[in-house]
């Protein structure tokens, strides 16, 4: 019995990249909040996808949301430099490459998503997600790494 059991224990180590999370669901609400701080990417990823949820009501031009993955160092100015590009363009400069990945802005009660290859994280580099809107950013952020 414990022979059988190890084995199992250990084939099931042996496939557990196979059976890797490869996506994840955020909310955001009409609080300037996330509902998650952290997000876990697995290396046996090929391709990675953040479904965004905006659980408030409010509009898009008022509480408008969206998840934007920059490394950690770029975060700043990146939001910083945004905030001239506008509503229309998601409060992102256009063709920013400091930028990994990006969802559009949505309202309340909208949701969108988001796929990035995992080939542009690299381990040991400190990531940063948060949304682009005027005055989020500052606090409505988490963290992201590469296991």
């Amino acid at each position: 019995m414990i022979r059988t059991l190890a084995l199992a224990t250990a084939l099931l180590s042996a496939c557990a990249p196979a059976f890797a999370a490869c996506s994840v669901e955020i909310g955001g609400n009409d609080a300037m909040q996330f509902d998650r701080r952290t997000i876990e990417v697995d290396r046996a990823c090929t391709d990675f996808t953040v479904t965004l949820r905006h659980t408030g009501k409010l509009a898009k031009n008022v509480m408008g949301h969206n998840w934007v993955l920059t490394t950690t160092a770029d975060m700043p100015g990146t939001a910083s430099d945004g905030q001239k590009a506008g509503l229309a363009a998601g409060f992102l400069k256009a063709g920013d490459a400091r930028v990994i990945a990006h969802t559009p802005m949505i309202g309340g009660g909208e949701s969108t998503s988001v796929t990035f290859a995992v080939a542009r994280l690299a381990a040991g580099t400190a990531y940063t997600y948060f949304c682009s809107f005027p005055g989020h950013w500052g606090i409505m952020k988490g963290t992201l790494t590469l296991k």
